[in-house]
């Protein structure tokens, strides 16, 4: 008796393991992929990142977290088109996924130039 009580926990035990390690890790809303975070730094008539090509996945959350001396603009040339504009201060932009595999560039209309290229895979 004491035997099959033994067997009968372990086999519980291995089986809660097994849920538990086999389960769905994807989280709701965004997927298996979470959220890109791209941090960007205007000082002057510079920018950080200056033209670098970041990955992101088809369909994943995009966020540029923006820290500026001074007020400007971000265009986002995918489709369609976006535009944001952002204080001097940190400020977290949140991109509209990229809906195909494709390079999308985002640029700085202010300084004239390319913060990053999104290539979504």
């Amino acid at each position: 008796m004491r035997r099959m009580i033994a067997t009968a926990a372990v086999l519980a035990c291995t089986l809660a393991l097994a849920t538990a390690c086999g389960g769905d890790t994807k989280s709701p809303d965004t997927g298996s992929t979470g959220t890109k975070s791209i941090t960007v730094t205007v000082t002057g008539d510079s920018v950080t990142p200056n033209g670098d090509r970041v990955q992101v996945a088809v369909g994943q959350k995009i966020d540029l977290v923006v820290t500026a001396d001074a007020p400007g603009e971000i265009h986002v040339h995918s489709s369609p088109e976006q535009e944001f504009q952002y204080k001097a201060g940190t400020e977290t932009l949140h991109l509209d996924p990229i809906d195909k595999p494709s390079i999308v560039d985002v640029e700085s209309h202010t300084l004239e130039k390319t913060i990053v290229q999104l290539e979504a895979r």
